[in-house]
């Protein structure tokens, strides 16, 4: 039982980095909010629901700017990537999300208001970033993510 939960694990964070490793290559915009504790049922209502198996190459097309939902964010609940499309609320902090544009400034609103973790990829640069309690970091590496996500985040499987 414990090897199913450790797999599910890995692969959820393997495939959120897996994705996020390739947009920031090629500069592709993106933003990925992981529910924790604190529920984001709330956001949920603007976006197209999904119920769909977390996977590399679903959040790279999800996120495709040819595509609908590329300006919205994705939401993972556990293994399932339950919405796309979903609109988060901006900071209201001056100091946080000075110089930031909508999608950066809006992954750290969603986690003033939650316990969710945020995966960013700028769009201008490719930088990767993750918020997390309304804070920031930027410029890390897919490895630098995996660490980062592996330590915050254990999903319950549905």
């Amino acid at each position: 039982l414990f090897g199913f939960f450790a797999r599910s694990h890995k692969e959820v964070t393997d495939h959120v980095v897996e994705a996020v490793a390739a947009m920031s290559r090629t500069r592709t915009g993106a933003l990925i909010a992981i529910e924790r504790d604190v529920s984001l049922r709330s956001y949920l209502e603007g976006g197209v629901r999904l119920d769909a198996d977390v996977t590399a190459p679903l959040l790279i097309t999800v996120f495709n700017p040819t595509t609908p939902l590329h300006d919205g964010a994705v939401v993972i609940r556990g293994d399932r990537m339950v919405a796309a499309g979903c609109l988060f609320p901006l900071t209201e902090n001056v100091e946080e999300g000075s110089g930031m544009g909508t999608r950066h400034r809006a992954a750290i609103g969603v986690t003033e208001d939650s316990d969710a973790i945020t995966v960013i990829v700028s769009e201008e640069t490719g930088t990767i970033s993750i918020a997390v309690s309304g804070k920031m970091t930027s410029g890390l590496d897919p490895d630098n993510l995996r660490t980062i996500l592996r330590g915050l985040y254990t999903p319950a499987t549905s």
